[in-house]
């Protein structure tokens, strides 16, 4: 009668000590739960405010070019000589858009065409060759781009052109076309690759050719994944400085012609920004060039969203 009780008993003590660990883990798993909600939380916050801070900077800086000057003559004026007092940023303004308009038709169609034959048409042992080359082609500093293009494309076009400057939007819209290639080819190819193999098969089915099945079919279901990515190399060709300086001509002027030196509103920025007093409306205007390169961007990115939650709801 005595032994089943001590096992009773060991066996009790046993299950005692098994929920104090159980409980003693379960603490931990909450503290450790806590701590990182908290830490998300807080990164959260930290990056609106630093957000926040930087729209809040640039836009008070910016919204006081119109206490000195009306919105009309900035946004409307071709004449850009500060020296003067002259602060029109339109020839700015339609050389950015004309440069991202000349990138995007160049770039798109390549990008396009690339992503459908990494996702559709090549064989594996390219597909493995050609994917890393591009991620790895979206790493590379955007100054090694730029000089490429000031010491390999200037040239080139000079002897194509006959033009004794090869600096324009041609060349700055060819070194850009050259980075955002990557960025709208992979998730390009993302896209095509995610839509569903029954879509293909259906379509095979009907009797359709591989070229009706990736026109009729595949570029569009993946339509939305793909204006994703042409946004996204937008927002990027907009905002890129360093390539667009070294090859642009940086003359502030509107560019007439695709070899005439010019200027867009990053390079305008970076070439002028150190030469000016901050309580000026020179440093002003160049705050407003900013603040409306982060609203193109915000705008864009904004887009993106609206886009992928549309996805997602289909």
């Amino acid at each position: 009668m005595g032994a089943p009780v001590h096992g009773l008993g060991a066996k009790a003590q046993t299950s005692l000590e098994e929920v104090k660990r159980n409980t003693k883990r379960h603490r931990r798993h909450l503290l450790g739960n806590s701590i990182s909600r908290y830490y998300f939380l807080f990164s959260i916050l930290a990056l609106c405010l630093v957000l926040g801070l930087v729209i809040v900077f640039i836009g008070k800086t910016a919204l006081l070019l119109f206490t000195r000057i009306s919105p009309q003559d900035f946004f409307f004026s071709f004449n850009w000589t500060p020296e003067e007092d002259a602060f029109g940023a339109a020839a700015f303004i339609v050389n950015t858009l004309s440069l991202t308009a000349l990138t995007l038709v160049i770039a798109v169609p390549v990008s396009v065409g690339m992503a459908v034959l990494c996702a559709e048409i090549a064989p594996k042992w390219l597909k493995s060759f050609i994917r890393p080359v591009l991620d790895l082609l979206v790493g590379i500093p955007s100054i090694v781009y730029g000089y490429l293009g000031l010491t390999v494309l200037l040239p080139f076009l000079r002897r194509i052109s006959g033009e004794g400057l090869g600096d324009g939007l041609l060349a700055a819209a060819l070194v850009l076309a050259l980075m955002v290639l990557p960025t709208i080819c992979r998730i390009s190819d993302d896209a095509i690759v995610a839509v569903p193999r029954k879509y293909r098969d259906a379509a095979y089915a009907l009797g359709s050719t591989r070229l009706q099945v990736i026109m009729r079919v595949v570029l569009p279901a993946a339509s939305r994944g793909i204006i994703s990515a042409v946004i996204l190399g937008m927002t990027r060709a907009v905002g890129e400085t360093m390539a667009v300086v070294m090859v642009i001509g940086n003359t502030p002027q509107l560019a007439k012609s695709l070899f005439a030196p010019t200027s867009v509103l990053t390079s305008n920025i970076v070439m002028q920004i150190s030469n000016v007093e901050f309580d000026s409306t020179w440093n002003y205007s160049l705050h407003m060039m900013a603040f409306l390169l982060l609203l193109i961007s915000f705008v864009l990115i904004l887009i993106i969203r609206l886009l992928g939650r549309k996805r997602r709801d289909a």
